[in-house]
């Protein structure tokens, strides 16, 4: 959850760790600190609050040196305050330490520790780290230990990480060697960034892409020595790794806001490109099919699949809702939707001829990860639907698909959301074809599917001015109901979620029919709900569901077809979308629904790039 950085180079380190730290915010804002070195001195600044407040601190109160770390926090171990705030420091000034993860046995750690002589400044588990790191390396100069410069640093990270039980991505300094920084990863993501007289550590790549577009990804298990001319990477118990440096395929510019005043704004309108490019170079129209690189599973082990189990969390597992309408209608393949954080610790029978997809934005979400390497232990193919290339997910899975849409730096997500469905619809035409689908049918299906771009461009133009205009008239609602039934009810479920992430107005997302069976209890003339209903084959059962809430009085926003008049006769508010057919539904549905969220609460004053207790990847679980 945590955003880490390091920079050792022959630049001041202050400005730069501040201005990674800045494209790390989305990871967690509740503190935020830096630590330096310089001619033997350590120098630590942090403070509660956003980056600007440490920003102040810094411009009243500047660190020198060309060597540091940097932490963005979202708490897990103790409340956001100054004190709890990363770097932590080890042994009376000998190391600093920055930290994303959860270590479990942290009190074991401090009160071991503690007997030791060790004081303790904070609540965190992070600060048994920097003790035990400090002890380690005290340990190591009385016993005389001999090795290349900075070696004992090395050696006394790991021993310590040997002692550590959980997840951990840390960044270690010490004013004993002014010039390195020790990374280390078990469970939670590190990436080294290649430059030229300069390297960094960050938790994510978006924290480089303004300094260098070379980048190494850490694996677990491994320990990297960062000097501003080279960098060595091990292996805990393997010894030395040879690294792989792979080019980041987004530029500094991804990561700018542009001319609008959020990134969630900015994402949203993004989307037409996002999908265009999760279909670019996918679509075979000689054979009328999709086509995938990465899947590395041939057509007749692929043609043996009967059933598919689809897991993520959050916005992925909406997705994988959708997904599984999809193939289920055009592979006629059983799929399961599996809430990651139940698969991993569930023990459902899985026979022959299962395969699992993993679908996450980031690549890192600890719960997809485990519910990933759960299924790989029980000797099952997994397979990856994410967005970052070189994320933990991508690498341990036996093949995937990436999405290309870029850069989402918006806690709530939305673009990668619809490259997710655009991705599943053609792994449905393309598992299709290999059964039953026929070349005219998925000629037809891709055809209408590749118009898709231009009509999301045309839905973000026509149905954003009413629904700024709409949010004005709901802003003040302290519930709201979301109902949608077939491809649609997911886009209801999403729809709430992003109401509550970004507004913290509670609603629900529900199938439109479930209503009658308890949730109607709900309704009043005070709880407005948001009806999916454009044209389709349950169209009159969804109006029969609208006019129950009519009937008690309830407000009603429709998202319907253009030229929908009849819907317009029952409901209090109309957002049209322009028709497509039922399976592409969600991409145009879910536009206004964003919308909606995003300039409630906006209206509400909430900050909407940065919802409270919230952060954009889950990396603990």
């Amino acid at each position: 959850m945590c955003g880490i950085v390091g920079f050792v180079g022959k630049r001041p380190a202050q400005d730069i760790l501040v201005e990674s730290l800045r494209l790390l915010e989305y990871r967690g804002y509740d503190s935020a600190g830096v630590a330096t070195v310089k001619r033997g001195e350590l120098f630590v600044r942090k403070r509660a609050g956003r980056i600007d407040d440490l920003a102040e601190l810094l411009r009243q109160d500047p660190v020198p040196g060309f060597c540091g770390i940097g932490h963005t926090r979202w708490a897990t171990h103790g409340a956001p305050t100054d004190s709890n705030a990363h770097p932590h420091v080890g042994g009376n000034g000998l190391v600093a330490v920055v930290h994303n993860g959860v270590i479990e046995n942290y009190a074991t750690l401090r009160q071991r520790l503690e007997a030791l002589g060790y004081e303790f400044q904070s609540d965190t588990d992070t600060e048994a780290i920097a003790h035990l790191i400090a002890h380690h390396l005290v340990s190591l100069h009385e016993e005389g230990h001999n090795g290349a410069p900075g070696e004992a640093l090395v050696e006394a990270v790991r021993q310590a990480t040997a002692q550590l039980k959980g997840t951990y991505g840390i960044a270690v300094i010490s004013p004993l060697y002014p010039d390195m920084i020790v990374g280390a990863r078990l469970g939670s993501p590190l990436v080294l960034g290649v430059g030229r007289s300069e390297h960094f550590l960050a938790s994510d790549s978006a924290a480089l892409v303004r300094h260098t577009g070379r980048v190494v990804y850490l694996n677990d298990g491994e320990i990297v020595t960062v000097r501003a001319d080279e960098f060595q990477v091990e292996h805990i118990e393997r010894g030395a790794v040879v690294p792989s440096i792979q080019t980041l395929d987004w530029s500094a510019e991804d990561t700018d806001k542009g001319p609008y005043p959020h990134y969630m704004l900015k994402e949203i309108f993004e989307q037409p490109r996002a999908i265009e490019n999760a279909m670019r170079g996918r679509i075979n129209d000689a054979d009328a099919t999709a086509h995938f690189g990465g899947l590395n599973l041939t057509p007749q082990q692929l043609a043996q699949v009967r059933r598919i189990i689809l897991t993520g969390c959050g916005t992925s597992w909406h997705a994988g809702l959708v997904g599984e309408y999809l193939i289920e209608e055009f592979a006629r393949i059983p799929v399961e939707v599996e809430y990651a954080s139940e698969l991993r610790y569930r023990n459902p029978p899985i026979e022959p001829g299962t395969i699992v997809f993993a679908i996450a934005q980031s690549g890192e979400t600890a719960d997809t990860l485990a519910a990933l390497r759960e299924s790989k232990r029980k000797g099952i193919p997994t397979l990856a639907i994410v967005n970052v290339v070189g994320s933990t997910i991508a690498r341990e899975a036996d093949g995937g698909i990436y999405l290309h849409a870029g850069p989402e730096i918006g806690v709530a997500s939305t673009k990668a959301f619809t490259a997710q469905i655009t991705v599943l619809t053609l792994l449905a035409v393309y598992l299709g074809r290999m059964r039953h689908l026929s070349a005219p049918a998925g000629a037809r299906l891709l055809a209408n599917l590749r118009r898709m771009p231009e009509i999301v461009q045309r839905t973000l133009e026509e149905v954003h001015d009413p629904v700024r205009e709409l949010a004005h008239k709901y802003h003040n609602a302290r519930n709201f109901l979301y109902l949608g039934r077939h491809y649609n009810f997911p886009i209801a479920l999403e729809g709430a979620l992003k109401l509550k992430e970004i507004s913290y107005i509670h609603a629900e997302g529900l199938p439109a029919a479930e209503m009658k069976h308890g949730p109607i209890a709900l309704v009043d003339e005070q709880t407005p709900s948001v009806i999916i209903n454009p044209r389709g084959w349950v169209y009159e059962k969804v109006m029969a569901n609208l006019e129950e809430i009519k009937a008690r009085k309830g407000p009603v926003i429709a998202i319907a077809n253009e030229g929908d008049t009849e819907i317009a006769r029952r409901a209090d508010d109309v957002v049209y979308v322009p028709a497509v057919e039922d399976y592409l539904q969600p991409l145009v549905t879910v536009i206004p629904l964003q919308l909606l969220a995003y300039y409630i609460a906006v209206l509400r004053g909430c900050d909407v790039d940065k919802p409270r207790n919230l952060a954009k990847s889950v990396t603990v679980e």
